[in-house]
């Protein structure tokens, strides 16, 4: 089977392996579709801090069932998306039922060889039918489950208002599902044509430019009280920090973001404002139905955040044209077979 490898950072090559037999619990997918993610880019660039190569990337996944292996479930040939989080589930998290925060959890893609191959051998719990959805939404459910993930931890409601910083494919997962709930939804970045897309594509309801004169601003149209809840999803530990003085009193921020450094804060602000602070990890199966669903409700616009694709074939090429901002890469999606 044909499987495109990550052999050293900035290198990518496409090599022969043989289809895998699945083990017992396993189902074998032949892999149609893997959405590219921010994950996949730092891995290439080097980027990645848990990382060991060569390594077999793609973990936003879609495809069909080649050998159903007994499952009761599933059949072969049924169109399925892949949750990509391997749990033990024998941890505490586990045992809570928190299987995205498992002490010993391994990431398609990351711990362990992931989607960008013809077949791939995935445990039956993580296969779940696709429903309605086509392939190229399937693929990019995972993502898009992630931000449904941190709306949930903020439990935001139709009576608050909310900022999504950082305009990336995770925040505007959040922005998606923040604004199902019925929130009013600001968004913050650096870059003019990513807040543009929130509003015309999206429907965020204003944007803030990521400039010296944020907050001032913020104050202003907030009358002063800022937001209920804050989303970070910047991947920047300065924007992280920053982030604080967003939250209104009694307010709540979500870190979707995850960085190696340090963050701090000033504990008299955070005080003064008993400000509630989630951490958002992934994402649970009750998030990836989320997702689902709101697809089928046409919530969200799929081909508007599917802005580049191109084959298996032609990955080694262009993932360095990909990676350059002026590209306008939000979601890019590589097929592996035809629908």
């Amino acid at each position: 089977m044909k499987t495109l490898i990550c052999n050293e950072p900035g290198k990518l090559s496409l090599i022969e392996r043989d289809v895998p037999n699945p083990a017992e619990g396993e189902v074998l997918v032949r892999i149609k579709r893997v959405g590219i993610c921010g994950t996949d880019f730092h891995i290439y660039q080097g980027k990645h801090p848990f990382l060991e190569y060569p390594r077999v990337m793609g973990h936003e996944l879609s495809g069909t069932v080649e050998d159903a292996n007994g499952s009761s479930r599933l059949k072969n040939g049924e169109n399925i998306y892949i949750v990509p989080y391997l749990s033990c589930g024998k941890c505490i998290a586990c045992r809570r039922g928190v299987t995205n925060a498992c002490q010993n959890i391994a990431v398609l893609g990351v711990h362990r060889d992931g989607g960008m191959t013809e077949f791939l051998c995935v445990p039956e719990q993580n296969v779940i039918s696709v429903g309605k959805a086509s392939l190229d939404e399937a693929a990019m459910i995972e993502f898009l489950a992630i931000g449904a993930h941190g709306v949930k931890r903020g439990g935001i409601t139709a009576t608050d208002r909310v900022l999504v910083v950082g305009a990336g494919p995770i925040g505007m997962s959040a922005i998606i599902f923040a604004k199902a709930r019925g929130a009013d939804v600001t968004v913050m970045d650096m870059r003019e044509d990513r807040l543009d897309f929130t509003v015309t594509s999206l429907s965020a309801d204003r944007t803030l430019l990521a400039n010296a004169e944020a907050e001032a601003h913020a104050k202003q149209f907030t009358d002063g009280d800022f937001f209920d809840v804050v989303i970070d999803a910047t991947g920047n530990a300065k924007a992280m920090q920053r982030g604080f003085g967003f939250v209104a009193h009694g307010g709540r921020y979500v870190l979707v973001s995850v960085v190696r450094d340090d963050i701090t804060f000033s504990d008299p602000e955070f005080h003064k404002r008993e400000t509630t602070l989630f951490a958002s990890r992934n994402a649970q199966p009750d998030d990836f139905a989320e997702v689902v669903t709101q697809m089928g409700n046409g919530r969200v616009p799929t081909a508007a955040l599917n802005t580049h694709r191109g084959s298996l074939d032609d990955a080694p090429a262009l993932f360095g044209k990909w990676l350059r901002p002026e590209a306008g890469v939000i979601k890019a999606i590589l097929e592996v077979g035809p629908s």
